[in-house]
């Protein structure tokens, strides 16, 4: 913090030069761009061509690709994942944010009704929640996370996306970038991705708007 104050101070002192406009934009934007121009994040064109193809891989392979496009979690926390955490009710998934310093800190995200059907349907959830641990045992995906990848990036090749931004963290922005473009408060987005800090989440707001055709 105390550096983030300094340099706060010597932008006051230093002229607006285009120069600093350039590192200021790159600042703001560095996280979904590349130096050289190229996305980091999926555009909702390929979001949906990633869950297109995943339709011709195996269920759970399946089931993984739409959890990871919907909710925007990162991979090891889909993996930690268990049936306890699955609200069929209020199509709700429960996430312990594993990137925090402190274990325990969960969140809770909203998906469409037809993946926590999909989820029951492949995992048995709610068979699992009928006993007496209510699912609390049972990981959907006991995967390790070198697996789980190695499907993320078999299913992107099948849809034709490569780049930086085939892969499960460029799932992650993507989901942030569709959020705040669908004008999803930008305090409630952070809350769906376990960001602590709403700075971090509003780097989505510097994407440009779709163009609508």
């Amino acid at each position: 913090m105390e550096t983030d104050a300094l340099r706060g101070c010597e932008a006051l002192k230093s002229p607006d030069t285009p120069r600093r406009k350039r590192e200021d934009r790159e600042a703001m934007t560095g996280d979904l761009f590349h130096s050289d121009g190229s996305r980091k994040y999926l555009t909702q064109d390929e979001r949906q061509a990633f869950l297109t193809a995943a339709t011709q891989f195996p269920h759970t392979v399946r089931s993984f690709c739409a959890v990871l496009t919907y909710t925007g979690c990162r991979l090891a926390e889909a993996l930690a994942l268990t049936a306890d955490r699955v609200d069929l009710g209020a199509s709700r998934l429960t996430f312990e944010t594993l990137k925090k310093r402190k274990r325990g800190v969960y969140r809770t995200v909203p998906v469409p009704p037809d993946v926590v059907t999909m989820l029951d349907f492949v995992h048995n959830i709610r068979r699992a929640q009928g006993r007496r641990d209510r699912g609390r045992s049972l990981r959907l995906w006991a995967w390790s996370p070198v697996t789980a990848w190695r499907y993320v990036k078999a299913v992107m090749q099948a849809a034709g996306i490569r780049g930086a931004q085939a892969s499960p963290k460029g799932l992650r922005h993507g989901f942030g970038v569709a959020a705040v473009q669908a004008r999803i408060p930008l305090n409630l987005v952070q809350r769906w991705l376990g960001h602590a800090q709403l700075s971090t989440t509003a780097i989505y707001a510097e994407v440009p708007p779709r163009k609508m055709p």
